[in-house]
């Protein structure tokens, strides 16, 4: 694709659709990625008990032409819930596969008995099992009901229904918990239908990474300084390796250096298959950033303890020779593509998890969820790659036949001006670059920010580990306390009927 815009930068993985490769990104792919991993110390997933149910869901709820619905998957776990005195937690799905995120979401399993809660996990519409028009739901003639609107309508009727037929839960308060993607719908479901939730726990939730609400740098900058904080010289070895490659690409030779060097399983062969290799680079060091997690994990890849330490350990010396500098690139890279040592190659069009559904999120990202982001390699250790909205808008066009709506979200969900409402708790890791675009300072007495100093993305929303820093075990009794002081309010009042 040559040069593209960094919202594109990020999000270009070779899937198919009408065709046509789509664009794809670091960020915004493991942008749903919300949850834990299955370390050594971690509760299992294998010891989670759920069942499995469907509720037939409109495929659209704004309007009266059609009344055709789908299945909608959704798992609930009540081993601890209490009838009288008990609460429902209820997990807004992110762009994957929900039993994927319910394995990995182990705040919710911890805190159950506590709360004497009902554990609901809703899959969103178009991701997972919950396929509005079966195979055919990414035709781009199904696509247009695919919104955080109609996926917010989902969860308001989900919750509804669980109300109508599971005895005991009319009377008994909802408060929605997600992170990153899955965190800003949490938000969201608290703001626009605040008479279903009484609360909202929104980790590692970017809701002003929108329409200039923060600087398209500031991701990139995040986690420039991660680097720059775990080992010395990394950022400037990552900075320095960019040149190195272009050098190396001028020739044919230097093509097949490279891929022998990197022990790529398919060789490089031009100029764009070298942008491609970049593009891969600079998003598995974005995803390092985001699970920069304080023990071993699972999560986007096999992962040591502090991984970030780890690939910094062969990035210590920037003033080497271009071939050594890319030999030492590999390391790194084999830290997070190989720390298992099963892999016999690396595969630049893969970076994480299938459990996210990248074909859904490379639509949404075209449509509503137009995140500025650029470089300028001063800043940040990055090639230059300024935001280009008309660049992007051709390729969405191209891709799937869309334009991007830019002011959209912030008109729908209100941006920075969200004072009037109350009850949500936004929590983000200091580490992780998707803080740059949340919400990170109080914003009333019932808005309320917990910065984790040690934190990477959503660290909070993961199951107690013996490794948790202080600074996440802190935040995680923050959150509870301020859900108890939500279920005793609730259950205070003298009418507490909800629907």
């Amino acid at each position: 694709m040559g040069r593209c815009s960094l919202q594109l930068l990020l999000l270009l993985l070779p899937l198919q659709a009408s065709g046509a490769s789509i664009p794809r990104s670091p960020a915004l792919r493991a942008f749903g990625s919300l949850h834990l991993s299955s370390s050594p110390t971690s509760r299992p997933a294998v010891a989670l008990n759920y069942s499995i149910r469907y509720f037939p869901q409109k495929i659209d709820h704004f309007g009266f032409y059609t009344d055709k619905t789908f299945k909608q998957r959704y798992l609930i776990a009540d081993k601890y819930w209490k009838k009288d005195n008990g609460s429902i937690l209820f997990y807004t799905g992110n762009e994957g596969d929900i039993v994927w995120f319910c394995n990995n979401t182990g705040f919710m399993w911890d805190v159950a008995e506590e709360l004497k809660a009902m554990l609901v996990f809703a899959e969103h519409r178009y991701y997972g099992e919950s396929l509005p028009f079966g195979d055919s739901s990414f035709k781009t003639v199904h696509l247009n009901f695919l919104t955080s609107e109609q996926a917010l309508a989902d969860f308001a009727e989900l919750i509804r229904h669980l109300k109508q037929t599971i005895p005991g839960a009319e009377n008994q308060p909802v408060i929605a918990v997600g992170g990153s993607y899955g965190g800003m719908l949490a938000a969201w479901l608290r703001m626009k239908y605040p008479h279903i939730v009484v609360g909202a726990l929104a980790a590692s939730a970017p809701i002003w990474q929108f329409d200039g609400l923060v600087p398209c740098g500031i991701f990139m900058e995040i986690v420039t300084t991660d680097f720059k904080e775990s080992g010395p010289n990394c950022e400037k070895s990552i900075h320095r390796s960019w040149d190195a490659i272009n050098q190396l690409a001028t020739t044919g030779s230097g093509l097949q250096w490279l891929s022998k060097a990197l022990h790529l399983c398919s060789p490089l062969t031009n100029s764009q298959d070298i942008q491609s290799l970049k593009d891969w680079i600079s998003e598995t060091w974005v995803n390092l950033a985001m699970v920069d997690y304080p023990y071993e994990s699972n999560f986007l890849q096999p992962l040591p303890a502090w991984p970030m330490k780890v690939v910094c350990q062969h990035l210590r010396n920037p003033n080497v020779s271009d071939q050594n500098l890319v030999e030492n690139i590999f390391q790194a890279l084999n830290i997070y593509y190989n720390y298992s040592g099963q892999a016999k190659c690396l595969n630049i069009s893969e970076t994480a998890t299938s459990s996210l559904g990248s074909l859904g999120w490379s639509y949404q990202s075209c449509t509503e969820m137009i995140m500025p982001f650029c470089t300028n390699g001063v800043d940040d250790m990055f090639e230059p790659h300024s935001w280009n909205l008309e660049e992007l808008s051709r390729e969405c066009f191209k891709q799937w036949g869309v334009r991007p709506r830019p002011s959209w979200i912030t008109t729908l969900y209100g941006g920075r001006n969200i004072s009037s409402h109350k009850n949500i708790i936004f929590s983000n890791g200091e580490l992780d670059p998707w803080s740059g675009g949340g919400v990170t300072k109080d914003i009333t007495d019932t808005l309320i920010a917990i910065n984790i100093p040690q934190g990477a993305h959503h660290l909070d929303l993961r199951a107690n580990n013996a490794l948790d820093p202080q600074s996440v075990l802190l935040a995680r009794s923050l959150e509870v306390k301020h859900m108890k002081e939500w279920i005793r309010d609730f259950h205070a009042r003298p009418e507490k009927k909800q629907y």
